[in-house]
């Protein structure tokens, strides 16, 4: 009945061949596949994927079977890309999907699309799903136009503590990703850089235990102590843009949007 229900709102649309077709999948619930996404993925003759066991599960999920599988991940991408364009050079249709959300924009598929398109070959967006602006959507930062999508920092030393400044000095909104194990260590750097920078926490987006917190970051480190679950699941966090006004001196200062 699902695959019907694609192929009726769908199905009059062109889904050209040779063409890879990347396509956007749910960060968490199921039911965030788009009816588009559904078709393409029952259409087309290869799905190549980040994780082979997850794509099998996801289509098993909305009854596609027997599709054929090409692991295309961040450790391979650039010699599974072949494997790619060789199918497309025979005249199929090939899709590729990460883990969870849109490909390419944290998750691998850069790659792959460049050397589809250096092959000549077609490349066809299909959105969805991306919890970059699940989280900025649900922000309410009035101040920001558009954001800067900065995905995950460094881990650590050096590196992880001029990204951190960056994002801190910067007056643009801002959006992160981080894990469970960090996310505390996160939010204490940005408190001791600027504790009234606002910030949006959303944790496990989409999920049963979704949880979308605003706040200035200095009391971030306080709340997230006092709940060991606010510290469980995934994580993005939305950095708010600040105002910039005329400085004294009379060049551009910033000013959090709580002051304003």
């Amino acid at each position: 009945m699902l695959l019907a229900a694609a192929a009726a709102a769908a199905g009059d649309q062109q889904y050209p061949a040779p063409a890879l077709y990347v396509v956007a999948t749910p960060i968490g619930n199921l039911a965030d596949l788009t009816l588009r996404a559904l078709h393409v993925l029952g259409l087309v003759d290869a799905v190549a994927c980040e994780d082979t066991r997850h794509t099998a599960a996801l289509l098993g999920h909305v009854g596609i079977a027997g599709k054929a599988l090409v692991a295309v991940h961040a450790h391979n991408e650039r010699e599974a890309a072949g494997s790619v364009v060789e199918r497309l050079a025979r005249g199929e249709r090939v899709a590729y999907a990460s883990d969870a959300g849109t490909p390419g924009v944290s998750d691998p598929g850069a790659r792959l699309v460049a050397a589809v398109r250096d092959a000549g070959h077609r490349v066809v967006p299909v959105p969805g799903a991306s919890s970059a602006t699940a989280a900025f959507s649900v922000a309410g930062d009035v101040l920001a136009e558009g954001f800067r999508f900065r995905g995950f920092l460094a881990a650590r030393g050096a590196e992880r503590q001029r990204a951190l400044e960056l994002v801190i000095t910067s007056a643009e909104a801002q959006v992160l990703f981080e894990s469970p194990n960090r996310i505390a260590s996160l939010l204490a750097a940005m408190a001791a850089l600027d504790p009234t920078r606002r910030i949006t926490v959303a944790r496990e987006l989409t999920k049963q235990f979704e949880a979308v917190t605003n706040m200035a970051v200095g009391d971030a480190p306080a709340w997230i102590a006092a709940d060991p679950n606010r510290s469980r699941g995934e994580f993005v966090v939305v950095v708010h843009a600040r105002a910039v006004v005329p400085g004294a001196d009379g060049d551009a200062a910033t000013a959090d949007a709580s002051r304003t």
